[in-house]
């Protein structure tokens, strides 16, 4: 085969049912998942993978098409189709609202973003007093208001999630959680600062494709779907004391919890 990816292709199954676009997509695939392409790696060209299938130039670009959908690489205009950088992985571990990081000054994205050796940031911080809706109402237990604390998290720069914390107006007015910087340990200590001990979290999560708005905040490439979390934080009289919905680029996550047996 000719080029700099020989070997890195097979032939197609003239015997297989399932379509010669599907068949090349699945060995790019194959190949950009065994490192054979590596993030940022150019694939071989729409004439050189003509050549070498022997296929119409309309079944590569149908190929490529597929892998753009599945958000693997991305087509940059005159210069070809690259295998698209991911973000660093988080791990979205079960334990990362343990007391032990608050007391360390940690909150739960510094905590994780440690653990992935990343370099963490917050931006487009917005903190107001609104009205909440009838589904956040109801899950802090019948508020008229609340302060809500909105920003996006950044590792080493790129964009991975955005949340929105809602809190009583009573708990949060007139103390740190209503400033930009709450403090070390962020609002979760501070809540038990105010006597608001922690008892649990509830957290309900589901993924889905993105709205128009979450792909342009997140950044995110075609065919990368998000990982929508609602999470309600108790305190020790069994009092909902925060709202947090987040949503998060799929492909920056992986869901890590243990589980009792018992």
């Amino acid at each position: 085969m000719p080029g700099s990816f020989s070997g890195t292709l097979g032939a197609l199954d003239p015997t297989s049912d399932r379509a010669v676009f599907r068949q090349i997509a699945d060995q790019l695939r194959e190949a950009i998942d065994k490192g054979k392409f590596a993030e940022g790696d150019k694939l071989p060209s729409e004439t050189e993978l003509v050549d070498h299938y022997g296929v119409s130039r309309m079944t590569v670009r149908n190929s490529l098409s597929v892998l753009q959908g599945e958000g693997l690489v991305v087509s940059e205009h005159g210069k070809g189709v690259f295998v698209r950088p991911r973000p660093p992985v988080r791990r979205l571990a079960s334990d990362r609202f343990a007391r032990r990081h608050r007391e360390q000054g940690k909150s739960a994205f510094i905590v994780e973003a440690d653990a992935a050796g990343s370099h963490p940031t917050v931006d487009s911080l917005e903190i107001k007093e609104e009205r909440p809706t009838q589904d956040v109402a109801a899950r802090l237990g019948g508020p008229r208001k609340v302060l809500a604390r909105r920003r996006r998290y950044l590792l080493d720069g790129r964009p991975v999630e955005f949340a929105t914390s809602y809190l009583p107006l009573d708990l949060a007015r007139g103390t740190p959680i209503a400033e930009p910087n709450p403090g070390p340990g962020g609002i979760y200590a501070r809540l038990e600062e105010l006597g608001h001990r922690l008892d649990h979290f509830e957290e309900e999560i589901r993924a889905r494709m993105p709205a128009p708005g979450e792909v342009k905040t997140l950044h995110l490439a075609a065919g990368v779907p998000v990982i929508h979390l609602i999470r309600t934080a108790f305190d020790t009289e069994g009092r909902a004391v925060e709202v947090c919905d987040t949503v998060m680029a799929a492909d920056a996550y992986v869901l890590a919890y243990q589980l009792p047996a018992t």
